[in-house]
């Protein structure tokens, strides 16, 4: 069991989540931007489901972590989770308006993959991604992650990508 880290990049700090997270996250959980997730009805379900990844840290040594500027602004989320219906251990993101095209999310999840093999030693990593999210495809290939037609998804409009470990990300200078 473990807490959960802050990652530090040239940019960013992926930090635990805090409370005053649940706003912005209800805030993209109602746009646009997450039309290809599987979205909480109500902010009683957000609540369960952003606690579930605090407390992954400590049941899992995973868990989600809060993509913020090194200014100070909330981005969105990067999170490592297989929750029940996951066949395999998944690396995912979330960047909130205002915050794509900077490559954030490039370099949130690279770190996160980086951490996820070089420290928490995992042996595979995937990313569910719905067929129609073409800019999440995009960034999984970006990252290297490569589609696995054979491996199994819980949702059938979802396809796989794998990553492999990989040291030509962002880097990373700090894990606390």
């Amino acid at each position: 069991m473990t807490s959960a880290p802050t990652i530090e990049t040239d940019r960013l700090v992926l930090r635990p989540h805090e409370a005053a997270d649940l706003d912005a996250f209800w805030a993209f959980y109602q746009s646009d931007r997450s039309k290809y997730m599987d979205a909480p009805g109500s902010p009683s379900q957000l609540w369960t489901g952003l606690l579930a990844e605090v407390g992954s840290w400590e049941f899992f040594g995973w868990g989600g972590l809060a993509i913020e500027t090194k200014d100070g602004q909330l981005a969105g989320q990067v999170c490592i989770s297989q929750p029940p219906h996951f066949p395999e251990l998944e690396l995912g993101w979330i960047v909130f308006s205002g915050f794509e095209g900077a490559s954030y999310a490039f370099e949130a999840a690279s770190a996160m993959r980086d951490y996820a093999f070089e420290i928490l030693e995992v042996s595979t990593l995937v990313s569910y991604i719905d067929r129609k999210n073409l800019r999440s495809i995009a960034l999984a290939e970006r990252m290297g992650a490569v589609h696995d037609p054979d491996a199994r998804t819980y949702d059938p409009m979802d396809l796989v990508y794998r990553h492999a470990p990989d040291s030509s990300g962002p880097g990373l200078e700090a894990y606390a």
